[in-house]
C-alpha cells in the first residue's frame, strides 16, 4: 500500500509541476506582453506630438506663403531690416540677435536671394518665431531647412550658431535633409534619422524631418532634434524583475542595450554590420559572446511575423516581448529569462513532494498503531452492552471517543437512551433564549443598516469627488491654451518701435517741421505710427478678449465646484441662458483640443429666446459630449472628422441640442450601459463623465439620450430639457 501511494505522490508531483509551470508561463507572458505594450503607449507620445508638430508648422507655413504674395514690398523691407551681408558674401541674421530667444537665419555664399526665395525665408522665420519657444520645451532644436542650403533654426542652446558657421556650409549634406529628398521619401512623408551624437553637447540625439513641396518641388524642409538620453535611461532602468529591455530599429542600430557602452562611441552600434568586427564588438557590448546574443535577438525580432508579439528565443532559453514605438517605428523588447517561469514551478513542485513524502511517513505511522492496538476490547464491551439492552438495562457505559465504525456503534447505542431526554432538554433552552436571540438579530439588523448608510454617504462623497475633477480639467486645458495664446501676443507686440521713433525724434528736436516734412525718414514717421498704433491697438483687443475668455473659464470652475457643493442642499437658482452663446461657450473651451485633433466643427444653431436654466449644469454636460465626441473621431481620417451641433425647439415645451460625430461608434450591447457609474470604453477613461452628465440632466428636469447604428457609423447624443422662455427684463425706471 505504501507503494501505490509513493507512486500517487510522484505523478501528482509532476503534474503539478507541468500546470503550474504552464499557467506561470502563460501568466508571465500576457503581463509581459501587457507591459510592454502600455510601456510603448508612454514612450511614443514625444515622437507622435514631434510629427504633430510637423503638420501644424506645415499647414502654418503654407498659409504664410500664400499671405505673403500680395506683400512683396514689405518682405523685402523686413527681410534686409532683419538680416545682414557681412563681407563673406553670406546673409546671417544681425549680430545683436539674441539666439536663445530668437529665430536665426543663414544663408550660404553665393545663393540668389530672389523674390520667391525672400518670401520662403520670412516665411519660415516668422512660423519658427510664433511656436519654436513653445516647443523647446520638449525638443532641443526646431529648424527649416532649404534646397538652396539655406538654415532657419531656432537653438537656444547654441544662441551665435549663425554668426560662427562657415561660409561654405549648406544644409543639404545632412542625413535628415537627404532622408527628405524625393528620391529618398517619394512618399513624401516625416521620416526619421539614425541616431547619432550630437558634437557640441555630446548626447546622443534622433532628427525627425517633414518635407514641404509647392507645385511638385521640395520646397524647405522641417525638422526636430529630440535628445534620447532619458529615453535610454528609462529602457534600462525601468524592467520587470529579473528581465532587461531592448531598443533597436529595424536596419540593426542598437539604440539601448544593458551592455550598450556608448560613453567614448561617436557613432551608433549596428548589429548587422559590427557584429563581425570582434574590436568593435568587445568595445562596445564587452565580449563577442554578448555581440552574438544581441545578433541572435535580433535576428529573432527581424523575422518574427507582423502580429508576432511573444517570441522564444530557444538557444538563450528567453522569451521576449516586442512591440513597436509609433513614429520612428523602433522596436522595443523586453527580454524575461526562461529561469523566471520554471523556478518557482519546481519551487512548488518541491513542497508538494515534500508534503506527499511527509503524509506517506504519517500514514505509515498511524497503520502501525492501528494494527498494535487490541481490537477485542472493544468488541467485548460491545458484546456486554448488547447483553444489557437484552436484560433491559438501557443506561449503557461505552467508549464513543473513537472515530471508527465501533465508536460509531457505541454512539447509536448511547443515542437510544439518551434521544428523548435530550429532545425535551433542547426545546425547553430554545423557548428560554428565542427571546434573546430575537433582540440580538434585530440588534445586528440596525448596525448592518448603518454601515451601508456610512457606505453609501462615502461612495456618494467619492462620486461628487471625482466629477469635479473631470470637469474641471476639461476646462483647465483650455485656460492653458488662451494663457499661452495671449502670452505669445504679448511678447510679439512691436513696443520697441516706440522708442526707436522717440529716439529720432529727439535728435531732430530743433527741425522737426523740416525733418517731418522734407526727409525722407521724417515723411514716412507719421503713416508709421498711425499703422504702429492701429497694430497696438488690435493686439491688445485680441489679448484681453483672450482674457476675458480665461476669466470665464475660472468662472465655470468656480461654478463646477459651487454646483458639486449644492448637491446635498438646495438646488440652483435657475437663470435666462442664450442658448446659442452656451453652446458656443463649450466648443470653445474644447477648442484646442477640436483645433488639435484637426475637427471640423458643423453648426445648426436655431435662433431662440433666453431659457430659464441652470447655465452651469448645462454647459457642464455640453463640454462632456464635445469631448467625447472628440476623442471617438481618433480612429477617423483626419480630413473626414466632423461634429455636427443641432439646437432646436423638438416640441412647444422643449428644447433639444443634440452632438452628433461620424466616429467610432456604439456597439448595440453598449447602449443600456453607456450612462452607467465607471462604465467606459477608452482604455483611459474613467466611466464618470456620462453619468455625471444623465444626473445633471434629470435634475433639471430633462433627459440625456443616446442613438448609434453600430460600431463605425457614429453616434448622437441628444439633451432635452424643459422649454421655459425667460421673461423679459423689466424697464430701467
Amino acid at each position: 500500500m505504501g507503494g501505490r501511494v509513493a507512486v500517487i505522490i510522484a505523478l501528482s508531483t509532476l503534474f503539478s509541476f507541468l500546470h503550474i509551470r504552464q499557467a506561470l508561463r502563460t501568466e508571465i507572458l500576457e503581463q509581459l506582453q501587457q507591459q510592454v505594450s502600455e510601456r510603448a503607449q508612454r514612450e511614443q507620445a514625444i515622437f507622435v506630438l514631434a510629427e504633430d508638430d510637423h503638420a501644424l508648422i506645415k499647414k502654418t507655413f503654407l498659409e504664410q506663403l500664400q499671405s505673403f504674395q500680395s506683400q512683396q514690398e514689405e518682405v523685402d523691407a523686413r527681410f534686409d531690416k532683419l538680416f545682414v551681408r557681412p563681407p563673406d558674401g553670406t546673409v546671417r541674421s544681425r549680430p545683436e540677435v539674441d539666439g536663445s530667444r530668437m529665430v536665426q537665419v543663414f544663408v550660404p555664399r553665393g545663393v540668389v536671394l530672389d523674390a520667391v526665395l525672400r518670401v520662403r525665408i520670412l516665411a519660415a522665420y516668422d512660423v519658427l518665431t510664433r511656436f519654436s519657444p513653445v516647443f523647446h520645451l520638449r525638443f532641443k532644436t526646431t529648424y527649416i531647412t532649404f534646397p538652396e542650403g539655406v538654415v532657419v533654426a531656432f537653438m537656444p542652446t547654441t544662441p551665435t550658431w549663425s554668426q560662427e558657421i562657415g561660409a561654405d556650409f549648406s544644409a543639404t549634406q545632412l542625413e535628415d535633409f537627404i532622408l527628405s529628398q524625393p528620391e529618398k521619401n517619394p512618399r513624401r512623408q516625416t521620416i526619421w534619422s539614425g541616431v547619432f551624437k550630437e558634437e557640441l553637447s555630446k548626447q546622443w540625439m534622433v532628427s525627425v524631418v517633414t518635407p514641404v513641396d509647392l507645385e511638385g518641388r521640395h520646397a524647405v524642409t522641417i525638422g526636430h532634434d529630440l535628445f534620447l538620453e532619458e529615453l535610454m535611461a528609462r529602457t534600462l532602468n525601468e524592467h520587470l524583475p529579473s528581465a532587461y529591455n531592448v531598443l533597436v530599429r529595424d536596419d540593426g542600430q542598437l539604440i539601448a542595450h544593458p551592455q550598450l557602452k556608448l560613453e567614448n562611441a561617436t557613432v551608433a552600434y549596428n548589429i548587422l554590420s559590427d557584429s563581425g568586427r570582434p574590436d568593435v564588438a568587445r568595445k562596445v557590448l564587452g565580449s563577442q559572446e554578448n555581440a552574438d546574443h544581441v545578433r541572435s535577438l535580433f535576428e529573432r525580432l527581424r523575422n518574427r511575423e507582423s502580429a508576432q508579439a511573444v517570441l522564444e528565443l530557444p538557444e538563450y532559453n528567453e522569451y521576449i516581448a516586442v512591440t513597436r514605438l509609433g513614429g520612428p517605428g523602433w522596436n522595443l523588447a523586453t527580454v524575461l529569462p526562461e529561469r523566471v517561469v520554471s523556478q518557482p514551478a519546481f519551487f512548488a513542485a518541491r513542497y508538494v513532494l515534500l508534503l506527499g513524502i511527509l503524509s506517506l511517513l504519517v500514514e505509515l505511522v498511524i497503520m502501525f498503531r492501528v494494527l498494535q492496538q487490541q481490537i477485542t476490547r472493544p468488541l467485548l464491551a460491545l458484546t456486554q452492552a448488547t447483553d444489557k439492552v437484552a436484560a433491559g438495562d438501557f443506561k449503557v457505559s461505552l467508549d464513543t471517543s473513537r472515530g471508527d465504525e465501533l465508536g460509531q456503534l457505541a454512539s447509536a447505542f448511547r443515542l437510544m437512551a439518551d434521544e428523548v431526554q435530550r429532545r425535551e432538554e433542547a426545546l425547553r433552552q430554545a423557548n428560554e433564549g428565542l427571546e434573546q436571540r430575537v433582540e440580538e438579530r434585530t440588534r445586528e439588523v440596525k448596525e448592518v443598516h448603518q454601515q451601508l448608510v456610512q457606505t453609501a454617504r462615502r461612495a456618494g462623497m467619492a462620486e461628487i469627488a471625482t466629477n469635479v475633477l473631470h470637469n474641471v480639467g476639461n476646462v483647465l486645458n483650455s485656460v492653458y491654451t488662451s494663457s499661452q495664446v495671449a502670452k505669445e501676443r504679448v511678447g510679439r507686440m512691436r513696443l520697441e518701435h516706440v522708442g526707436r521713433v522717440a529716439h529720432l525724434l529727439e535728435q531732430h528736436r530743433g527741425d522737426l517741421t523740416s525733418f517731418l516734412t522734407q526727409d525722407e525718414r521724417g515723411r514716412h514717421l507719421l503713416p508709421f505710427l498711425n499703422g504702429l498704433g492701429q497694430s497696438l491697438l488690435e493686439e491688445r483687443i485680441e489679448v484681453l478678449e483672450m482674457l476675458d475668455d480665461v476669466g470665464r473659464y475660472t468662472e465655470h470652475i468656480g461654478d463646477i465646484v459651487k454646483l458639486q457643493q449644492n448637491y446635498a442642499r438646495t438646488p440652483r437658482v435657475r437663470e435666462p441662458v442664450e442658448l446659442v452663446a452656451l453652446v458656443e461657450d463649450s466648443l470653445r473651451i474644447n477648442s484646442a483640443g477640436l483645433t488639435r485633433h484637426q475637427v471640423k466643427v458643423q453648426r445648426q444653431l436655431a435662433s431662440l429666446p433666453p431659457v430659464m436654466t441652470d447655465k452651469h449644469k448645462m454647459l457642464m454636460i455640453l463640454v462632456n459630449l464635445v469631448s467625447n465626441a472628440k476623442y471617438a473621431l481618433d480612429h477617423v481620417s483626419s480630413g473626414e472628422r466632423l461634429l455636427t451641433v443641432q439646437l432646436e425647439q423638438c416640441a412647444a415645451d422643449r428644447v433639444r441640442i443634440s452632438i452628433h460625430d461620424n466616429g467610432v461608434g456604439i456597439a448595440p450591447e453598449m447602449l443600456t450601459r453607456i450612462f452607467q457609474y465607471g462604465f467606459t470604453t477608452r482604455v483611459d477613461g474613467h466611466g464618470f463623465g456620462l453619468h455625471s452628465s444623465a444626473l445633471a440632466a434629470q435634475e433639471m428636469g430633462g433627459t440625456l439620450s443616446v442613438h448609434s447604428e453600430g460600431l463605425g457609423h457614429g453616434a448622437t447624443f441628444s439633451l432635452e430639457l424643459p422649454y421655459t422662455p425667460a421673461p423679459p427684463p423689466s424697464p430701467s425706471p
